[in-house]
């Protein structure tokens, strides 16, 4: 799945006629790393995502206080340790509403749009 340029979201949204409202762009990269959160070494994981949601919970942060814009994209299939399996974009007015905004909407991608199967190394 090819990923996006960031570079060119934060240009269509600086370029947008609300431009003038945004005092800060905040980006998220997730990435495959090798071990699990308990340190259990990974070769990669399988992820897939339901579309329809995520273009729900993106719709959902737009909405919340301050925020101007929003921009998300998920990798899916195999991915090896190192890949990309997320970015996500969030330009708001202050600083607190878009830190807030992009923590709740990686926080939900991760828990309510993707659905990981990590690959454990063979002994």
């Amino acid at each position: 799945m090819t990923r996006p340029n960031v570079e060119v979201w934060l240009e269509e949204i600086k370029g947008s006629a609300e431009a003038t409202r945004i005092g800060m762009c905040l980006i998220h990269n997730g990435v495959v790393r090798g071990t699990t959160r308990d340190g259990k070494p990974v070769s990669g994981m399988e992820l897939t995502y339901d579309g329809d949601r995520l273009q729900e919970v993106i719709d959902e942060a737009r909405s919340k206080p301050g925020v101007i814009a929003v921009k998300a994209w998920v990798n899916e299939g195999r991915l090896n340790v190192g890949d990309d399996i997320m970015y996500v974009l969030v330009a708001a007015d202050i600083r607190e509403h878009a830190f807030g905004a992009l923590q709740e909407l990686v926080q939900r991608i991760k828990t309510e749009v993707v659905r990981e199967n990590e690959i454990f190394e063979s002994n």
